[in-house]
């Protein structure tokens, strides 16, 4: 059995999870139990029917139930005595602004720009309307805006080119589109109007109503067209009262999030509003420990699903105060953003990727950053994007020692946690690597290419069997099929999720890669993330990536791509082979790595995931598509010149 550690002061009671765990997830007591959560929010029609199953892989939660998800996020707190309380607090770390909106005065923004949405363009529940924002207020506003209507909100991240924002228009054919003047990234100001008018223009509707926000502290548009461009402020300004939330069935669609993974066409993923307000306000609870009146912090952003669950209606269903932070971990205007944000607003959790931590580690790899500021408010840092490697958790155990740090694990596609540790039910101990245990509600099960359970600790596919909890997907925006070919086809009765893991001895799920990562060398399937965790136990190295590389006599043969530390001193050629060889220490003789690469930067999606599948393909000389999600293509250079080497 691996190593389980703990952090201090911190107590282990597996009978609270063991018990919750077989409620939520047994089939003579599911339904039951997700009727005690759903009485925890406001219903204006409570459903008699809890799981409607007879369809699957389409379940249906509450579908006779009527419910508003903007009410339970703003209005049910204003109603229940807490207006006065912030629930949002805007930071820019680019303007140096900070504002704080209380629950009634979101509630007074929200309900003045439902009421535009109606009267001005026209929105009727089912709309769909296209939100290109960057991290300022008015993002959350429309997100609340529309679902108090019941119309469907498409948020697409700022910053994407003009054709990617074309298919998503394409694709969900939205009433207008809500848009900022620009968003703002690092010595750099993206100005959002032309891309949006390029979009427009490749899809054909150049007569699509836009409401926009001016940031006239950026950039101030001058030149746009007054009858297609409606100035946010101006209508606010005219709009004096708003209007009341609309009740909506529960298996309503709340929204479309556009998701490509790493490679192929966007897929506009479908969520549901009755399941999804009952499970986010049950995951703030069990998983983050969020109480009323808390404060929350999520690095994310609103064009990922984080944002959607974590930033703004989990948080504000829960009753908790919400930082919406426009900046990043690094260079805004140092290693010390994050820690800057925890002494000033007193947050009692951070959740961010591990791409974000392995920044700050490599810019501040001592923490005199940490030193500088006051951090005691913090109980949890969480972890979500990617699996996080133990050398990361080791470095944060060293210097947050009490705090609870957890790595979730779940995707787009659920909407919520799969697996993670329990702040509100006792901590498990941490198990460096491990997403430590499935949540309650899940059944989580390693199978094989043939579709049967394998036991712990093999390797397989992470495969979560039917019925699938509430929040979880409904179907693919207008593509049924392609919804039950991609998720359900390939292991009937349960939902692929496209990771390979396993469970140790002790009931802890490790994600270790992607199913088309797996490296297969010499006859042995070894996942990337076990190469990588022993890479990144070096002292000089702080991020890896490793990939599989065609070898006529291995199958393939295992490369690595290793990012040094900051200022670390060391020679080159001695450091690949300290790597080679701690690999073949640690994993075994059969897993010799057939290279070493040393590079600045690796290729990943904004949302933080190595695209370890694009640098394979550069590796193997395969064709393919620079996903609409990479966060900088001229990494793909650097990438290719380094693993042109592997030849000579």
């Amino acid at each position: 059995m691996e190593d389980l550690t703990m952090n201090k002061h911190r107590t282990f009671h597996s009978e609270l999870y063991d018990e919750m765990y077989k409620e939520a997830s047994g089939d003579d007591t599911r339904e039951d139990f997700w009727r005690k959560q759903a009485e925890k929010v406001h219903w204006d029609r409570f459903p008699e029917t809890i799981l409607d199953d007879s369809n699957a892989p389409f379940f249906k939660w509450y579908p006779d139930g009527m419910i508003n998800i903007c009410y339970n996020a703003i209005d049910r707190h204003v109603v229940e005595g807490r207006g006065d309380q912030d629930a949002l607090i805007w930071d820019s770390a680019y303007t140096k602004s900070t504002k704080k909106f209380t629950f009634s005065e979101v509630q007074d923004r929200v309900s003045r720009l439902a009421k535009i949405l109606v009267n001005t363009f026209e929105v009727t529940q089912g709309d769909r309307v296209l939100i290109y924002m960057p991290m300022i207020p008015e993002a959350a506003f429309a997100m609340l805006a529309c679902a108090r209507i019941g119309a469907i909100h498409s948020v697409v991240f700022g910053g994407f080119a003009a054709p990617e924002l074309s298919n998503r228009i394409d694709d969900c054919k939205p009433k207008m589109i809500i848009t900022a003047s620009c968003g703002l990234e690092p010595n750099k100001i993206i100005r959002y109007t032309p891309i949006v008018d390029e979009a427009l223009e490749i899809s054909k509707l150049t007569d699509l109503r836009r409401l926009i926000v001016q940031r006239h502290d950026v950039v101030f548009e001058t030149k746009l067209n007054k009858d297609l461009y409606l100035d946010y402020y101006e209508l606010m300004a005219e709009t004096e009262t708003g209007i009341d939330c609309v009740p909506v069935p529960a298996n309503q669609e709340l929204y479309i999030l556009y998701t490509s993974g790493t490679t192929g066409q966007p897929k506009g993923i479908v969520r549901d509003t009755g399941g999804t307000t009952v499970a986010l306000n049950y995951i703030m609870d069990i998983v983050f420990n969020l109480q009323i009146g808390d404060t929350w912090f999520s690095g994310s952003d609103v064009g990922w699903v984080v944002g959607h669950s974590f930033i703004v209606y989990g948080p504000l269903i829960r009753g908790t105060t919400t930082i919406f932070y426009e900046g990043k971990p690094v260079m805004t205007p140092d290693p010390g953003a994050f820690w800057r944000i925890v002494e000033q607003y007193k947050p009692h959790s951070i959740y961010c990727a591990p791409t974000a931590i392995r920044i700050i580690k490599k810019c501040d790899y001592n923490g005199e950053y940490i030193k500088k500021y006051d951090t005691s408010s913090l109980k949890s840092i969480l972890l979500v994007g990617e699996r996080c490697d133990p050398d990361t958790i080791n470095w944060l155990e060293d210097k947050f020692p009490d705090v609870l740090l957890n790595d979730t694990w779940w995707q787009t596609e659920t909407g919520w946690p799969i697996c993670s540790n329990y702040g509100n039910l006792h901590a498990f101990p941490t198990n460096p690597g491990s997403c430590t245990k499935v949540v309650p509600g899940y059944v989580v099960e390693i199978l094989d290419d043939d579709n049967v359970p394998v036991d712990p600790p093999q390797l397989g596919k992470v495969s979560i069997k039917f019925p699938l909890p509430p929040s979880f997907m409904l179907t693919l925006w207008g593509n049924d099929e392609a919804f039950k070919e991609k998720y359900f086809s390939d292991s009937p009765g349960y939902y692929t999720t496209g990771d390979a893991g396993y469970f140790n001895d002790a009931g802890y799920l490790h994600i270790m890669t992607r199913v088309d990562d797996v490296i297969n060398t010499a006859g042995h399937r070894l996942s990337t993330g076990r190469f990588e965790e022993v890479v990144n136990e070096h002292p000089h190295i702080v991020e890896s990536a490793c990939i599989g590389v065609w070898d006529t006599v291995r199958g393939e043969q295992p490369v690595a791509l290793v990012i040094p530390a900051t200022g670390a001193e060391f020679n080159p050629e001695d450091l690949k082979k300290e790597i080679i060889a701690k690999v073949r220490k640690d994993i075994g003789a059969f897993a010799r790595l057939g290279g070493v690469l040393i590079v600045t930067r690796l290729p990943k999606t904004r949302s933080g995931k190595i695209l370890r599948g694009t640098i394979k393909s550069i590796a193997n000389k395969k064709h393919f598509k620079v996903p609409a999600t990479i966060e900088d293509e001229t990494v793909l250079k650097e990438i290719e010149d380094a693993l042109a080497t592997l030849a000579g």
